[in-house]
């Protein structure tokens, strides 16, 4: 748990950015926890962030003179998603995506079929096409009505299909199935933190964020097995 400098909240902290300050005196983001120097806690949110550098914080907290530029909260945004899209490249590497609609929906229907399969969240490019969100998303529905137990299923609305071009390798990525996995997790843990960032605001929990986010939840029904 930290302490933000702008709220003042104290909060868990995969729900904060660090930040350090260069050996050039630039403050720049500690995303993933492990630059050295003492550092400087800001809710993960677009407008904690800009708000820090219009109130000085950063000056005033590390008592000095440092170079703050006005654009810290989208150059922070954008290594969110280089983050982001580095995730989902490991993922791919590691052969937990499949892409394309027709690979999309072969995957889910194998997973309707099966009660279970290895298909844990769905990834549609922000830009796609309405229809083809709609028919896999109510295709996941399906799904989730079909299962044993009750569980969340994701759905990624976060990145362009320019963006998961550059993850994937190749061109005109709408949809995609991410499968079970380490790396999987990473991407997830990872969007979750830029639709946060995105979506909070400093007056807002990072939960309710979240219930607003482009990651949806789909709950599959209870069911009785005889």
């Amino acid at each position: 748990m930290r302490m933000c400098a702008v709220t003042r909240q104290v909060r868990p902290i995969d729900e904060l950015i660090r930040f350090v300050v260069s050996p050039q005196g630039e403050v720049v983001p500690d995303l993933k926890r492990k630059l050295p120097g003492r550092g400087l806690w800001v809710s993960a949110s677009r407008h904690a962030v800009a708000e820090a550098v219009r109130r000085n914080h950063f000056n005033k907290s590390f008592k000095r003179e440092l170079r703050v530029t006005a654009a810290l909260a989208a150059d922070t945004e954008g290594l969110l998603v280089r983050g982001v899209v580095e995730a989902l490249a490991m993922a791919a590497k590691a052969g937990q995506v499949v892409s394309g609609f027709g690979k999309v929906e072969d995957a889910l229907e194998q997973r309707r079929r099966q009660n279970q399969g290895a298909v844990c969240a769905l990834i549609h490019a922000s830009d796609g096409a309405a229809d083809g969100i709609r028919k896999l998303d109510g295709l996941a529905r399906q799904n989730a009505g079909n299962g044993t137990e009750t569980r969340d299923f994701p759905v990624i609305t976060a990145l362009t299909s320019e963006q998961l071009d550059l993850a994937l390798g190749r061109s005109n990525v709408i949809h995609a199935a991410l499968l079970a996995g380490p790396a999987s997790k990473t991407f997830l843990s990872r969007s979750q933190t830029l639709v946060r960032y995105r979506l909070a605001d400093n007056d807002k929990t990072a939960d309710h964020a979240a219930t607003n986010s482009p990651i949806q939840t789909v709950r599959t029904r209870t069911t009785q097995k005889d």
